[in-house]
């Protein structure tokens, strides 16, 4: 219960963001394609996240949004728990909370689950709350799936395709308690680049 508390606990503040970016051809086609794909360049390498739209639209759709105005260009993985999971998408290099869209409708009811490699939308104690901020999940966090109207869950939206040896090196990093994160990264572990990969050719490999 405590991991979950402190889950609950890292408010996100709604600050208005001025407008999106126009739109970039990848992400426009990534939409409109049935497995959106995105990668994220760390500074620890790359992870690609396959996007399940059919099950996430409101997630899948919000997430690419954020990435095709460069929102998480230059964000940190904030909050990092061996055995939990690995947070980011709201704060800057300098641990400046970054400005957001208004949050979105918890998805949590879409049958996806809190596995080890799933990508979820972090919330505070409200349901609908989530608006950047995103986790990875390290291991099975089934107390975080959907159980009902008292404990509505977090809303899975995709999945790491590519890069999971780069989630588990960022969930070994050191880590110090401070007043963003009961578990920040001693060395920070930044989004250098995110962006929507091109769909796949038909008959292509997957």
């Amino acid at each position: 219960m405590h991991r979950l508390r402190t889950l609950l606990a890292l408010a996100v503040s709604v600050v208005p963001l001025a407008a999106f970016a126009q739109g970039s051809p990848e992400c426009a086609a990534a939409l409109k394609g049935s497995a959106p794909r995105v990668k994220l360049t760390t500074s620890l390498g790359a992870i690609v996240v396959q996007l399940d739209k059919e099950k996430a639209p409101i997630s899948t759709e919000n997430f690419v949004k954020y990435v095709d105005s460069g929102h998480y260009n230059g964000t940190v993985f904030h909050r990092v728990i061996d055995a939990f999971m690995i947070q980011g998408g709201g704060f800057s290099k300098d641990l400046r909370e970054k400005p957001t869209n208004p949050p979105i409708k918890n998805e949590s009811t879409n049958g996806l689950k809190n596995e080890p490699y799933t990508v979820a939308m972090a919330r505070t104690n409200v349901r609908d709350s989530a608006t950047s901020q995103f986790f990875i999940n390290s291991k099975d966090n089934d107390f975080l799936n959907y159980a009902g109207e008292s404990n509505p869950g977090y809303a899975v939206f995709g999945k790491v395709v590519e890069g999971t040896n780069v989630v588990d090196k960022i969930r070994k990093v050191k880590v110090q308690p401070t007043n963003v994160s009961e578990a920040q990264p001693l060395e920070p572990v930044v989004i250098e680049k995110a962006e929507c990969l091109a769909p796949k050719a038909a008959g292509g490999k997957k």
